[in-house]
């Protein structure tokens, strides 16, 4: 039998203490107590809502709270508004101002207290198992009116949002989604489909992925692994976010998992014996946090990502995804064992593994294991409008953006297979290949609000976000837990406006959305900004930046040194001995004198020599530049003197690394005509 929200508001209890008690009806439903449900909770929350976080688990904060202490920010001027707000309260437990690394206790901790402070009802436990609907003639479009869980629950409420890292709401709303990677015909994208060849996490020396028999060995896929460019129904590898710890007072051995069996690792097996010498920094990613423990990532050929594993579980049933996680669980921690007392690998590495061990006070309500398996993409909503990779890289803005994304496409591998006289193993007649590794820099751009709302047609009173539309490369970067939290606050703040206003989510008033969301320091435009950046549209003259140069050579993005005009500045590869050049060429207005200036941020490890070539109207003439030394009164220009020049796009600047007795900065340059 069916029972209604006001039998179970005894359910809301934290270990630490009770929430406030549920209303007979919510004005909003949160399912998925990730991070973004849990920001976006407490957003619809302080808008005057009475809201239900529905867990799924025994734990709210999804990942942030279950391993990945080590923030994926990429650039954090634009991580802005409630996500911000979360890791100053981080830092203040720490005594800092805020804080991006930290142990996932304190996460937790952490988001506890801020929904208690909300007064959001969280329920703990709940799968959801149905839906219902509203009367067909109650709205334009559809609207949910219940969810169900665990087969006897139900909850109603005007509207819904999903926060769950599997989208479980879509398919039983009959929302359109996709799983897997699209084919680079669908939305054009380059780096869409099956990846040719990848050198990141991959096998650099020729493995025989074949056993004595010439059966295929574990951990390699057989079947077919499709054409360089084709789309396909696989998912990128999960893996769990370890807590480890060198400290012996707190460090629990690597448990030895059931059915323990070391021939699962003949792969692993065979690519120590192929590279010696390597360390557990080439095998795993142990990136320390505070109190020496770590946020211990994949790295590597043969890492914590279980490589394949994770194809079947976005459409999986709860059983079926139950076997899948513990089949996860027991390749992770037979990996360490392995490692830590399989006489086959080397002692020095083994000596090393076993200076570690799992944090004893953390997870301690499950062994010491993380709670949350790093889910890095299930399914993918269709909705109003689908991020694509062209959104991330040449149409970075958006008239109805709720908030930024700045971290690389990153997909992990997708599957290991096995190769035949591969041309990157000469000599070789069978090797294995890691397939699906994706890392190419974004700048930072502009999120969507449609990308979070369903089609019209589909549904009017639900928002997503976790699984956002967005492909399979757009996804790779919007997936990043700031940029979840960013859209949580920005769905609860919509969810409350429409609630006001009695409308579907798709007919929120965005540009007074925006406003709301500016108010609470969301950064929805780059110039909402304040840490470092200057937005060239401000300066007088004409400003070039150097992403509008040409260049050649090697160079490299950065914000590490403030402030920079526009997203970034450039550095030459290397602190001395390159010829990469950077030429700016801009349209003139008129022919004249001009006062250029020069940006660049001094540090002591920049060149002191820059050789600066100006093409004036009396020819070439060369300036050098101290980049050590501030810039003087117009920072963080440098005056470089008044030339005289041709109008058009004749007088160029080059700006030239050559020579250097440093790292070669370009950050952009201006023309200010002289009377």
């Amino acid at each position: 039998m069916v029972r209604m929200l006001s039998c179970l508001i005894a359910a809301a209890v934290f270990s630490l203490g009770a929430l406030a008690e549920a209303p007979e009806q919510p004005d909003l439903v949160v399912y998925g107590a990730t991070a973004a449900g849990t920001i976006a909770a407490i957003a619809a929350a302080d808008a005057g809502l009475h809201v239900v976080l529905l867990a799924s688990g025994q734990h709210v904060g999804g990942m942030v709270a279950s391993g990945l202490g080590r923030t994926d920010y990429g650039n954090k001027a634009v991580i802005g508004g409630m996500s911000r707000e979360f890791f100053k309260r981080v830092g203040k437990h720490y005594g800092e101002k805020i804080s991006w690394f930290f142990e996932p206790h304190v996460a937790e901790q952490v988001y506890r207290d801020w929904l208690k402070e909300a007064g959001v009802t969280v329920l703990f436990g709940k799968r959801v198992t149905g839906l219902s609907w509203t009367k067909p003639d109650a709205h334009k479009t559809k609207w949910i009116g219940s969810i169900e869980v665990n087969g006897d629950e139900r909850y109603s409420a005007p509207y819904f949002i999903d926060a769950s890292y599997e989208g479980d709401l879509l398919p039983l709303a009959h929302v359109s989604y996709t799983v897997g990677r699209e084919g680079r015909d669908v939305y054009g994208e380059s780096l869409a489909g099956r990846i040719a060849y990848s050198p990141k996490h991959q096998f650099t020396v020729p493995v025989s992925p074949y056993d004595a028999q010439g059966k295929l060995l574990p951990l390699v896929y057989g079947g077919d692994p499709g054409k360089p460019g084709e789309g396909d129904k696989k998912v990128q590898a999960y893996n769990f976010r370890l807590c480890m710890t060198q400290n012996k007072d707190n460090m629990v051995p690597w448990p030895k998992p059931e059915g323990y069996d070391p021939a699962q690792f003949e792969l692993l097996k065979r690519y120590l014996a192929a590279k010696p010498g390597l360390q557990l920094k080439d095998l795993c990613h142990p990136s320390l946090l505070k109190n020496g423990k770590t946020d211990t990532n994949n790295n590597g050929a043969i890492s914590t990502d279980y490589i394949g594993g994770s194809w079947a579980y976005p459409e999986a049933d709860y059983a079926t995804r139950k076997k899948i996680w513990e089949k996860h669980k027991r390749y992770t921690q037979g990996f360490f064992y392995f490692l830590a007392h399989d006489p086959s690998v080397p002692p020095k590495l083994q000596a090393e593994v076993n200076s570690w061990g799992l944090a004893k006070d953390e997870f301690t309500d499950t062994d010491h294991w993380p709670h949350q398996l790093y889910i890095r993409e299930a399914r993918r909503m269709i909705g109003e409008y689908v991020m694509r990779q062209q959104d991330l890289q040449t149409q970075r803005t958006k008239p109805d953006s709720i908030g930024m994304g700045s971290y690389n496409s990153d997909s992990h591998n997708v599957q290991r297979i096995p190769v035949k006289n591969d041309p990157h193993f000469p000599g070789a007649a069978a090797a294995v290949l890691n397939e699906g590794d994706m890392q190419v820099p974004v700048r930072p751009y502009e999120i969507a609000y449609r990308a979070l709302a369903p089609k019209w047609e589909q549904c009017g009173n639900l928002l997503v976000v976790c699984c956002v539309s967005a492909s399979h490369v757009a996804y790779s970067s919007i997936r990043m837990e700031p940029q979840y939290m960013i859209m949580g606050h920005a769905a609860g703040d919509a969810i409350a406006q429409a609630f006001h206003g009695h409308s579907a989510v798709q007919d929120v008033n965005v540009s007074r959305l925006q406003k709301t969301l500016r108010a609470q320091h969301q950064i929805i435009a780059l110039e909402d900004a304040d840490a470092g950046y200057i937005n060239p549209r401000s300066l007088p003259g004409i400003v070039e930046d150097a992403d509008q140069a040409d260049r050649t050579g090697t160079w490299h993005r950065s914000t590490t040194v403030t402030p920079f005009v526009g997203l970034d500045y450039l550095h030459s590869e290397k602190a001395s001995g390159t010829n990469a050049t950077v030429r700016f060429n801009p349209e003139l207005p008129a022919a004249g004198h001009y006062e250029i200036r020069f940006a660049y941020s001094p540090y002591p490890n920049r060149a002191t020599n820059v050789a600066i070539t100006i093409k004036t109207l009396k020819g070439l003439e060369t300036v050098h530049v101290n980049e050590r030394k501030a810039p003087g009164p117009h920072a963080p220009f440098k005056s470089l003197g008044v030339f005289a020049l041709d109008m058009g796009k004749v007088s160029y600047v080059e700006v030239s690394a050559k020579g250097a007795d440093g790292y070669v900065v370009v950050d952009a340059m201006q023309w200010i005509p002289v009377d």
